[in-house]
């Protein structure tokens, strides 16, 4: 299997708002960037599009360590909230529904596919390739900021 790197980062303006995400896909000396956004969107929405985004674009089934800086994707992953919250019908409690579940399950899809390994890394940390999706996911952020400002 392919050993690829995946760096990924969400944005949004008001949260929620104008969104963008970010990745590179990094495998030796080759990168590949990736970027979009929605109009009306959350920040997480955002993150775990990223990473869905990263992991789509591979061709074969390959072993990735995904780098994030968000705590929400990497903790509900590594720590077993996200399987959890699955299991109880995307459910976080009795009482409150868990965000996002049809991006989970997506993301559970892909990772079925692939052998994914979430690292969590700190943001805005001069981390090069965090730094770059930032830049990405910003960018598509502020695209729909100033498309609806305009309008």
């Amino acid at each position: 299997m392919k050993k690829i790197e995946i760096y990924t980062d969400g944005a949004c303006r008001g949260n929620p708002g104008p969104g963008g995400w970010g990745a590179i896909l990094v495998y030796g000396k080759f990168e590949r960037e990736l970027s979009g956004g929605e109009e009306q969107t959350t920040n997480n929405r955002m993150e775990l599009t990223a990473a869905i985004a990263g992991l789509s674009a591979l061709k074969e089934p390959c072993e990735v360590t995904l780098y994030s800086d968000s705590k929400y994707l990497v903790d509900a992953i590594n720590l077993g909230w996200a399987a959890a919250w699955r299991a109880r019908g995307w459910r976080r409690s009795a009482k409150e529904e868990a965000k996002n579940p049809d991006l989970w399950e997506t993301l559970f899809s892909l990772l079925e596919t692939h052998t994914v390994t979430f690292e969590w890394v700190r943001g805005h940390n001069g981390h090069d390739y965090n730094e770059r999706c930032d830049r990405l996911a910003t960018a598509a952020a502020d695209s729909y900021r100033i498309q609806g400002d305009q309008i």
